[in-house]
């Protein structure tokens, strides 16, 4: 039976259980289907109905840990969250491969997060700009002024920036630079920003438009580079090939974002396991891969003198430790500490080796066997399980689907049909 309506008054208002069945009942859901879901929703019921609005259970991502990596001569066990079955594999592989040559170094640029204050109505944009630039101090006293304990710890505001856009009529945007230490930053700088909104206009005389911090965070950036020997990845043949391949997300937009996928593979994984925002890194990194004015690889790729394959990442990387989901939730908890992690610099290094690995290894791929030969052998055991086999079965399916080539719902049905009626003999 279809929904009757999706005005379901009071909803906020009920327990988690309540709603559950409201929900079933109202879009006819089988007993079996509502008996499994909540079985498996049961863990995290409370946890979700304090993160989010009118929660009714929580969808359970795999969690997988990536081995062999080294960051800044460190070695770390990487959890990831993702559905993807050859993305951890792929970032292990990787982190083997430039293990002989130091793993993955890092360096970073700021912890500073940008917020924005769009003026409107302004009649003279220079004598806006001059006046701006004249309050800076107390610019800096009024923001300073909602997080004390931000300033306790060395954070808060750090400097200014006053933009003119190209429109008519005259627009300016405030740029705060905020240093947010541990934490990615949101509610602090979106707290300023509004806070400032009302002096502003007194000072100027504009009008304050928007008030809200930027996810183009070019003030808290990470670069990692790595370095693969010859003798790890193949030989000449494969480097170079992997050579065209960086050269080709470099110079042509459609290649770029499937490539800077591959990237967001691993990253994205990682900030969901340590419950960070990962739509404000991604909405980050895409931002800044069109910062020239076309939409480019986030990686780059070279030889070395040495003929080794060096390869090479820079991004935003707005991420914490504290606040929000990664001190509600028990399991991006458990994901810090797996990875000793100590400060949002850290993290947000291991994050930026993570997605150079994950390039290095989809361009690998691509450049050699192609993507789908390790892809689609791992997705096996996914269409296995799809298909109805249990553990027990599982491993003789996989094996068949691979030595057919023929892996898909269809042919896994008929080794399972034929697996079964075999031991039933």
């Amino acid at each position: 039976m279809p929904l009757q309506s999706s005005r379901l008054s009071g909803f906020h208002q009920l327990d988690v259980t309540t709603r559950q069945q409201r929900v079933f009942d109202a879009c006819d859901i089988s007993e079996e289907v509502s008996d499994l879901f909540v079985q498996h929703s049961a863990p995290m019921l409370g946890c979700a109905d304090v993160m989010i609005e009118n929660a009714i259970g929580s969808l359970n991502v795999p969690l997988g840990l990536a081995t062999n990596l080294i960051v800044d001569d460190i070695d770390v066990l990487v959890p990831m969250a993702t559905e993807e079955s050859s993305v951890v594999a792929a970032l292990c592989n990787g982190a083997r491969q430039c293990r002989d040559s130091g793993g993955v170094k890092t360096t970073q640029v700021g912890q500073c997060m940008i917020g924005q204050i769009q003026l409107l109505d302004v009649s003279d944009p220079q004598a806006c700009t001059t006046t701006l630039y004249r309050h800076k101090e107390e610019i800096r006293a009024l923001c300073n002024s909602c997080d004390p304990v931000l300033c306790s710890v060395g954070g808060g505001f750090q400097d200014m920036q006053v933009r003119t856009l190209p429109v008519t009529p005259a627009m300016i945007v405030l740029h705060l630079h905020i240093d947010v230490r541990d934490a990615m930053g949101a509610n602090a700088v979106n707290t300023m920003a509004e806070t400032l909104a009302p002096y502003i206009e007194q000072w100027t005389g504009a009008r304050v438009g928007l008030k809200i911090l930027s996810n183009l965070a070019d003030q808290r950036t990470v670069r990692a580079t790595g370095v693969w020997p010859l003798n790890s990845i193949g030989g000449e043949a494969v480097r170079d090939a992997m050579l065209v391949a960086g050269q080709f997300a470099t110079i042509d937009p459609y290649r770029a974002a499937t490539h800077n996928k591959g990237v967001m593979n691993g990253i994205s994984a990682v900030i969901l396991a340590t419950g960070n925002d990962t739509r404000a890194v991604e909405a980050g990194a895409h931002a800044y891969a069109a910062r020239g004015g076309q939409y480019t690889a986030l990686t780059q790729w070279e030889q070395t003198k040495e003929g080794d394959l060096a390869g090479s990442i820079e991004l935003p990387m707005p991420v914490g430790i504290i606040g929000g989901a990664t001190q509600v939730h028990p399991t991006a908890q458990l994901c810090l500490q797996l990875m000793n992690i100590d400060s949002a610099a850290r993290l947000a290094s291991v994050i930026a080796a993570v997605g150079l690995v994950q390039n290095f290894s989809a361009m690998k791929a691509l450049a050699t066997e192609g993507i789908q030969r390790g892809h689609m052998s791992l997705h096996a055991r996914n269409i296995a399980l799809a298909a109805g086999a249990k553990d027990n079965e599982a491993d003789q399916v996989v094996a068949e689907l691979i030595s057919r080539q023929s892996i898909n719902t269809k042919t896994a049905a008929e080794v399972l049909e034929r697996i079964r009626g075999t031991s039933a003999l």
